[in-house]
């Protein structure tokens, strides 16, 4: 890729994330924000948002730096295992939904409470993931389709554990909802972003 168009990749990448993030704020904190729209308090509004542009950039920086560490990852994950890195893939994926529901359960639940919603993010993230690995392997070919999943699933959870560990509902979805759309643009559209540093290169 030329340096000219990874630049175009990360600023598209980044605004991917400050839209992102400065919408789901502003209807994840809805009770927060409503008042001082009912009071005209405009310019606190706008700080808030401002500052939930900023904060998706920084979620969007911490997407490309997984999407290039998984790159790096299943080069060497492909060259170690070979014919095996689908499988390994597999079973890293299925250990990594896992956690994401038990241990999350063990360390934050209350006595009495139901795992349903701890498994439900977990089932959301996957159905997401699958929807993304789908169109991925339909844009190249049905091999990718195990990396992809791998990618979406893995990558984001290693991504999202700092708001993970703090397990604040807001910020989780709000970080989540950020790297998710950040992390399937950055899949979906380097083919075409290679594609056209190809062409620059052979002109």
């Amino acid at each position: 890729m030329t340096i000219r168009n990874w630049i175009r990749f990360f600023v598209h990448t980044l605004l991917i994330g400050g839209v992102a993030a400065s919408i789901l704020g502003f209807f994840i904190r809805w009770d927060e924000l409503s008042p001082l729209i009912s009071s005209g308090g405009w310019k606190d509004i706008f700080s808030i948002l401002t500052w939930h542009v900023f904060v998706g950039f920084t979620f969007s920086v911490i997407s490309q730096m997984g999407f290039f560490a998984y790159l790096t990852v299943h080069q060497f994950g492909a060259g170690l295992f070979r014919s095996f890195w689908n499988s390994v893939q597999l079973v890293i994926i299925a250990f990594v939904l896992f956690d994401l529901v038990y241990f999350r359960f063990q360390a934050f639940a209350d006595k009495g409470e139901s795992i349903v919603p701890y498994l439900g993010v977990a089932l959301l993230l996957l159905l997401i993931s699958l929807g993304v690995a789908f169109f991925k392997a339909k844009q190249s070919n049905k091999r990718v389709f195990i990396s992809a999943l791998f990618f979406m699933i893995v990558i984001t959870v290693l991504e999202w554990l700092p708001v993970l560990q703090a397990n604040n509902t807001k910020w989780l979805y709000i970080m989540l909802f950020t790297l998710v759309p950040c992390n399937a643009f950055q899949l979906l559209a380097l083919p075409k972003y290679n594609q056209h540093s190809s062409q620059k290169s052979g002109a």
